[in-house]
């Protein structure tokens, strides 16, 4: 692991743990501890530690506050049922995670220092991962730039951190084909810009579709390019998924679009499946026009949250599509079983997906 010596202070005063599992919630409870390290341009990344978790202490100058040089990560941990604890193609966080790095100016975080944090973050608190059926432990690693500074610039100090969080299903009702609502007044992101970094900035630009969307009995906004308006993008907390004509569609990566895990994922697992795969440009009139026909076989989204989301119902400007007959469609059910199968060691990993943490 490098030179990294990751020192542990844990906590005197543990919090109760929730006493029901089914009623966890997604991203409100945190466990005992968290982990810690900071960066200066002269020192590079030091003193990493795992300490009880705490409120940060920060100038109210900090740039983060200013400038939103901040990205954030998301993965989970499972405990299994013979008791081992499986993180998720966690290389391919933390290979997105610089990444986006890379494009707001954060320093690159040390691979081997990054797994090593997961790894001890989530040992220390191992007894906080939840196991009963659609939970796991939500792990949340995030940068900050913390130099007191009114300028806009790269910061010059950091804090990498990682938070943890017993959850529930994202969608409590569970695997129920949800409505997506196609924003035709908004954008998110151009190609040029932050879309396939993974920053708050991308998040707030979401929300007012997000509420008008909500407000309509929507559970999601799917965007369309910011250019054009034409091209469809991604979906809010997903990346999505179309099956036309027996062919499973995505929209490829364009530097506007988050390259998901999950999304790399369900890739690989069509084309083992069988089924044509095509990373491409799809307009929102080829969508409509095959959703009025009967050609859209099935739609779905895939993030680390929710892994699989059905969709049963898509609306654009003013038509309301139903899709297949509105329930969870064969190829959506079979991505959910074998992800979440690989994840919670019920199916055997050939492909090498898990991490082990011991």
């Amino acid at each position: 692991m490098g030179n990294y010596s990751i020192t542990i202070e844990k906590t005197t005063c543990p919090k109760a743990k929730p006493a029901d599992e089914n009623k966890l919630g997604f991203g409100k409870i945190f466990t005992d501890h968290m982990f810690e390290v900071d960066y200066c341009t002269e020192k590079g990344w030091y003193n990493p530690r795992v300490l009880p978790f705490h409120n940060l202490e920060l100038s109210p100058a900090s740039m983060v506050f200013h400038y939103g040089q901040e990205m954030f990560e998301g993965l989970k941990a499972y405990k299994t049922a013979d008791g081992r604890v499986l993180l998720f193609r966690p290389d391919c966080n933390i290979e997105r995670a610089n990444n986006s790095n890379r494009r707001l100016m954060i320093p690159q975080i040390p691979e081997d220092l990054f797994l090593e944090a997961l790894k001890t973050i989530v040992k220390v608190d191992e007894d906080w991962i939840p196991t009963a059926e659609g939970t796991s432990l939500y792990i949340r690693p995030f940068v900050i730039a913390t130099d007191p500074f009114l300028g806009v610039r790269p910061g010059d100090t950091y804090k990498f951190i990682i938070i943890l969080s017993p959850s529930g299903a994202y969608y409590p009702e569970g695997l129920n084909p949800v409505k997506i609502w196609i924003e035709d007044e908004y954008v998110r992101a151009v190609k040029g810009g932050i879309g396939e970094a993974k920053t708050g900035g991308n998040y707030v630009a979401s929300l007012a579709a997000q509420v008008k969307a909500h407000e309509a009995g929507y559970s999601q906004v799917l965007w369309l390019d910011g250019v054009e308006r034409k091209y469809i993008e991604e979906v809010g907390a997903m990346n999505i998924f179309f099956k036309i004509n027996g062919t499973v569609v995505t929209p490829m990566l364009n530097g506007s679009i988050l390259p998901g895990v999950t999304r790399r994922s369900c890739i690989e697992l069509c084309k083992d499946f069988g089924l044509p795969v095509e990373e491409r440009k799809i307009s929102v009139e080829e969508l409509t026009e095959a959703a009025r026909t009967g050609a859209l076989e099935e739609c779905w989204g895939s993030g680390t949250a929710a892994v699989i989301s059905p969709v049963g119902h898509l609306r654009y400007e003013d038509e309301v599509f139903r899709i297949g007959d509105g329930g969870i469609g064969e190829v959506s059910q079979k991505l959910y079983d074998t992800v979440t199968g690989i994840q919670l060691g019920k199916l055997e990993d050939t492909k090498g997906w898990t991490v082990e943490v011991k």
